[in-house]
Order: C-alpha cells, then sequence, then structure tokens
C-alpha cells in the first residue's frame, strides 16, 4: 500500500556463511547506504551499516516526501471471510514512529542523537507519523479493521533510555495514531519486549489497548501481580510468560504456568 522512495538493491558475498546485501535510497538532497549481512545457513542476519549515522543522513532523509498511500484492500476482507469467528485478523502497521527511525539509524545513534540532536529525531518522528496517520485514514476510510497493531517502542525503554524519552519519542507521537483508530471504533495492540516497570501506566496514556509481552524476571522486571495493579480495566495483558520456556518446555509445564498465573 506504500509508495516506496527510489531504491537500488545489490547482493554481494560476505562469506561463507553471509552474504551482504547492499541499499542504496535516493533522496532529492543526496544517496543514502545500508548494509545487511544476510544468513546463508539458517543464522539470524544482522545490520552492518545503517541508513542514518550522521546529522547529514538524518537531513537526507527528511527531504523525502511523505509517500502517496494506494493499493488494492480486498486481500483484507477475504482473510477475514476465510476466519470467521475463529480469529481476529490483524491489522500490522508496522514500527510506530520511533521504532522505524532507530531502525533507521541504530540503537546506538538514537541514543547519540536523544542527547545531541533531539530536533532531529523529532523531525525524523514526525515525518514517519505523517505517514502512518495517512495510512491509517486510508485504511479505515476502506473498512479496514477495527483490530490494529504497531511494535518499536521498545527501543526507547529502560535501561537504555528513561521515561522521558519514552514519554517524548513514544507517547507524544503514538498516541495521534491510537485516537485516530479508536474514534472510528477500533483497537490498537502494542508489541514491546523489555524492562517496562518503570513506564508501565504510560501504556494507558499511549492508548494502547492491549499490551504484549508483559515480560516478568528474568527477561522483563514486570510480574503478572503488578501489570494487573497498574493496567486493570485499561489495557489488556497478553502474555506474561518466558518465552525461552514456550521453546523449550513441554504442554504439561507451559499448561501448570498459565493456570498459576490465571490464579
Amino acid at each position: 500500500l506504500v509508495e516506496p522512495p527510489k531504491t537500488e538493491q545489490m547482493c554481494g558475498p560476505y562469506s561463507e556463511d553471509f552474504e551482504r546485501r547492499i541499499t542504496l535510497v535516493h533522496t532529492p538532497a543526496g544517496t543514502l547506504r545500508s548494509t545487511y549481512l544476510a544468513g546463508l545457513k539458517g543464522q539470524p542476519g544482522m545490520p552492518e551499516e545503517h541508513l542514518i549515522g550522521s546529522v547529514e543522513d538524518a537531513e537526507k532523509y527528511l527531504s523525502l516526501p511523505v509517500p502517496g498511500i494506494g493499493g488494492d484492500v480486498r486481500s483484507f476482507f477475504e482473510c477475514n471471510a476465510a476466519l470467521g469467528d475463529r480469529g481476529i485478523v490483524d491489522v500490522d502497521l508496522g514500527f510506530n514512529p520511533a521504532g522505524t527511525v532507530a531502525e533507521l539509524m541504530g540503537s546506538s545513534t538514537f541514543a547519540g542523537f536523544s542527547i545531541e540532536h533531539r530536533d532531529l529525531l523529532h523531525a525524523l518522528i514526525q515525518q514517519r507519523l505523517d505517514h502512518m496517520l495517512a495510512l491509517v485514514d486510508f485504511l479505515l476510510a476502506r473498512g479496514v479493521g477495527p483490530y490494529f497493531s504497531t511494535l518499536g517502542e521498545e527501543y526507547i525503554t529502560p535501561p537504555l533510555h528513561g521515561p522521558q524519552d519514552f514519554h517524548d519519542f513514544n507517547v507524544r507521537y503514538d498516541r495521534s495514531i491510537a485516537d485516530r483508530i479508536r474514534n472510528a471504533g477500533g483497537l490498537l495492540h502494542v508489541h514491546c519486549h523489555g524492562s517496562l516497570k518503570a513506564v508501565l501506566p504510560m501504556f494507558i496514556e499511549l492508548g494502547a489497548d492491549v499490551l504484549h509481552p508483559l515480560e516478568p524476571p528474568p527477561l522483563g522486571d514486570v510480574p503478572a501481580r503488578l501489570a494487573k495493579e497498574v493496567l486493570r480495566d485499561k489495557v489488556c495483558i497478553e502474555g506474561n510468560l518466558q518465552i525461552g520456556d514456550m521453546y523449550t518446555c513441554d504442554e504439561e509445564t507451559i499448561r501448570a504456568q498459565v493456570e498459576a498465573l490465571i490464579q
């Protein structure tokens, strides 16, 4: 549904195990370049060079116009009809505004910009917000929904960022998306890993209707009882099991954990 900026992609060998994929994005202010190492033998890939690595790169990206929105949405209705009452068709909006910018520059560069070039971060995040709101309006106008989802808030959470950054870069912008969806009778699902105890109440202000996965220690710092105390009657809690257990434990063990969680 989105018209991307003009890009070129090239692939070349890096080693026997990885392939280097180079992306060039042509902007009115100059060309941006990123490289990604893709695993060839089942390994996860990893960014090598992000699209935005400097103030000059950020200014080049900001020169891009907001993409036009268009396309055929019939596949949503076909999927919805096929699924029926067995589940919910999720309208995935992708990364939230701040998460998109963090993906473009990497966590360490984003953290550096939050200290030295905060105005540029806000400009980049606002650019992405304008794009997402245009997409949401396009989908709502065509009856797509009502269940939408986003992710990316986890890039601006403790311990790398404090509550003030979470509010400035997540809540401030995501609220507009949540309001647009809620005013149309929809719901917003937010996926956010990490240590969320210090920022948990802000998901209410952000406008999340569902929050996932709300991890207890050791991967997170939000036990189920705390999640219920903070989010009761305001946000649906999804998760609170250890992802490692989901990979390694048998069905009986997981079932016992779920029953204990319900209690």
